[in-house]
């Protein structure tokens, strides 16, 4: 009954195939309630023929048969924490750096102006004076023996090349072939003593340069993170005792708790900062004395043979160390393996 009484009310208008309206255009409606209803376009259909012909397009009101999609119901939505996005994570990341850095910062400069208190490790800090110290005496140590090596390495120029000519002066000089020659085996003896020596101070460079810009300067690296933890653990700290300055109520606690546990996170990393570099110190120290002692003899000892012209205790010397002596012009690298 329903069905019919819907079709019924259909409005059925004629179209021409060039979309005009037929003169007799019949428009049939039935009566309806006095009321005006809007259109309920959910209960509405239209079907259409082929414009193109003459035949009838035809709009029927009624129930529309075909599935509707539920429309989702409103409500509070909540994102699990598998679902939070990679830019939330970096703001959130950004915001804790902010804080920290902020917390650092003032912790610094009340520091240098001499209104905040610093934690200090007496034992520890005069450890790292001592061998911040000692590491700008290596490294002048290293200055002077290449500065020495490059001399060294001048001096055997200048000695080949006057035994070249006392040489020749030996071959054009019959009178006194003897003398130039005695001269000429010199020259030529020192230089190749020198290069012995030039070896054995080069082998020494390199290994206490290796101490200082590998060694020391791994361990001057963790004191540098630790020193940055020591910043953290007094601005957190200051900011802890300020809080307990305060009023203590509804507002605040929750503040005061959460200084507390920020507070406890960095003075665990602190006190564990503090004590790798104190094992690393330790480590550090005992490897440099094994190090300076084996270096230190080497130089002592090749530069004692050099100049009482001991050339077999010079080569000796190079042995005990097993520092091989290169041969000017002969193992040198081609330009294409050098770069």
């Amino acid at each position: 009954m329903t069905e019919e009484f819907h079709r019924s009310s259909a409005a059925e208008i004629p179209v021409t195939s060039n979309g005009d309206q037929s003169p007799d255009m019949v428009f049939q409606r039935d009566s309806y309630p006095s009321v005006p209803r809007a259109l309920n376009l959910s209960e509405s259909c239209v079907t259409s023929g082929n414009f193109a012909s003459t035949t009838e397009g035809i709009i029927e009101s009624g129930p529309y048969k075909g599935t509707m999609n539920e429309q989702p119901k409103s409500g509070a939505v909540v994102l699990s924490d598998d679902l939070k996005s990679p830019a939330m994570e970096k703001l959130d990341l950004v915001r804790k750096w902010s804080i920290n850095t902020y917390k650092c910062t003032r912790q610094i400069l009340s520091e240098k102006l001499g209104r905040g208190s610093r934690t200090v490790d007496l034992d520890l800090e005069a450890q790292i004076e001592v061998l911040r110290d000692n590491k700008k005496k290596y490294q002048n140590v290293i200055k002077l023996a290449q500065t020495l090596a490059n001399q060294l390495s001048q001096i055997m120029q200048t000695q080949r090349q006057l035994g070249n000519a006392f040489a020749d002066l030996s071959l054009k000089s019959p009178e006194l072939h003897e003398e130039f020659g005695y001269n000429a085996e010199t020259q030529k003896l020192l230089s190749k003593n020198g290069e012995t020596l030039l070896a054995a101070i080069n082998f020494f460079i390199g290994s206490v340069n290796t101490l200082v810009d590998q060694t020391i300067e791994d361990t001057l690296i963790n004191i540098k993170q630790y020193e940055f933890a020591r910043v953290e653990y007094d601005a957190y700290r200051t900011d802890l005792e300020e809080l307990n300055l305060g009023p203590r109520d509804a507002t605040t606690m929750p503040r005061i708790e959460f200084s507390q546990q920020q507070f406890q996170i960095y003075r665990e990393k602190y006190e564990r900062m503090r004590n790798d570099v104190s094992v690393k110190l330790k480590f550090l120290e005992e490897n440099k004395v094994k190090v300076l002692h084996n270096q230190l003899i080497l130089f002592h000892n090749a530069i004692a043979a050099y100049y009482a012209g001991n050339q077999q205790q010079l080569e000796q010397t190079l042995k005990q160390f097993h520092i091989k002596l290169k041969i000017p012009g002969g193992d040198s690298p081609s330009w294409l393996e050098e770069h």
